[in-house]
């Protein structure tokens, strides 16, 4: 049996204001190529399909279309629910779905129910159970956990599999997919924090019982351990991720156990890229040419910040979605209160250049200057005319 582990499709998500739903549509055509070209039997998802509780109407569609064209490749798909869903809202349907082979698992009565599929027609079983993102404070109480953490209730829900699959016939392979987060993995900028003020990531170990792990929630693809990984994000959701190589894990059941674990790469239409520089030389030289046609975060540092820095940059980089400033020479007035910088200053023409300075970190040039003392000396001869 070959499973495709994926996850934190986060439809309806943008990229720094930049909407993604035409790349994650060209991500779809992607998957459906895979399962084509590697005869996929069962397609995961662990966990964040949707990037909000209330999807738009758009974004339903496209989910929508893409299990009606994985249906049509005769796929089954599992889903478990993430700490961006609405569990009742993807799990709505869950019974009439799983007729059409789109197995939901996002109730917390369904953590030992799994999904039972034959591994060809060796007469052995699959058991793919679902552990949706367990927030602590709700679900303590229903898995009978005394101290509300991470590691409690998830805890508590792999005892219930283990539970579930001791009572399964012999050799029986079990594939697990949790929504968590995994002691060794490494996060990026795009992922929502799941603990506050305590510690969030669960032991590896108590996965490790099981033929496959197929986790959610980080968004680089991670291995683990030989069984136990993260699938990462088909899209890249934050500039941390760009050198991240997205795309999915093609996991092989034998009946032996788990087989084959490959890397399959989905490459998005347009790259990231990461810079840092002067502006002049960011904008003549060559080295930075692989990244003209990329979604670019620039960092300037300049010890002044430059004029008209975005619209000079996107005439090289057109698709400049982030610009930020870390001066190579910090200058000593810089760490200041604007109060103490002003209590310095020498008389009024001195103070506006101050301001002008503190605002957009660059002192005004001779014409500014020039502007400035008009201004002044207009408001002077107002007053003495008063």
């Amino acid at each position: 049996m070959k499973l495709l582990h994926t996850s934190d499709w986060h439809l309806g998500r943008s990229f720094h204001g930049v909407g993604t739903l035409e790349a994650q549509r060209r991500f779809a055509g992607q998957l459906l190529e895979t399962v084509s070209a590697e005869g996929v039997d069962v397609v995961l998802i662990a966990g964040d399909v949707y990037d909000r509780a209330l999807p738009g109407v758009d974004v339903v569609n496209l989910f929508d279309e893409i299990l009606a064209r994985l249906n049509e490749a005769n796929v089954q798909v599992v889903i478990s629910g993430g700490n961006h869903d609405s569990a009742t809202r993807l799990g709505f349907g869950g019974r009439l779905l799983e007729r059409a082979g789109v197995h939901l698992r996002t109730r917390l009565a369904d953590l030992d129910r799994p999904v039972l599929l034959p591994l060809g027609d060796t007469g052995e079983q699959v058991a793919i159970y679902g552990i949706p993102y367990l927030e602590p404070r709700l679900a303590a109480e229903t898995l009978g956990v005394e101290t509300a953490t991470h590691f409690s209730v998830t805890e508590a829900a792999v005892q219930l599999v283990a539970a579930d699959l001791s009572t399964r016939a012999p050799g029986t392979h079990s594939v697990v997919l949790a929504h968590t987060f995994a002691s060794g993995g490494i996060t990026s900028d795009s992922e929502r924090e799941l603990a506050i003020g305590g510690v969030g990531a669960v032991p590896l170990d108590l996965f490790e019982q099981f033929t496959y792990t197929a986790l959610g929630h980080l968004h680089g693809p991670q291995r683990l351990s030989t069984n136990v990984r993260y699938s990462g994000s088909p899209l890249p959701y934050s500039f941390s991720e760009a050198r991240h190589g997205k795309g999915a894990w093609l996991v092989e059941i034998t009946p032996q156990g788990l087989g084959a674990v490959t890397k399959v790469n989905w490459a998005p239409e347009r790259q990231l890229a990461v810079l840092s520089g002067k502006i002049d030389e960011l904008l003549s030289s060559g080295e930075w040419d692989f990244a003209e046609g990329h979604f670019c975060q620039i960092t300037l540092t300049d010890n002044d910040r430059p004029a008209l820095a975005m619209e000079r940059l996107r005439a090289r980089f057109p698709h400049t979605l982030v610009l930020l400033f870390a001066p190579e020479t910090a200058r000593a007035d810089r760490g200041q209160s604007y109060g103490a910088r002003i209590a310095q200053a020498s008389d009024e023409l001195d103070l506006c250049c101050g301001f002008l300075d503190h605002v957009r970190e660059r002192g005004a040039n001779d014409d500014e200057e020039e502007v400035l003392r008009g201004v002044l000396a207009a408001v002077r001869a107002q007053e003495v005319a008063a």
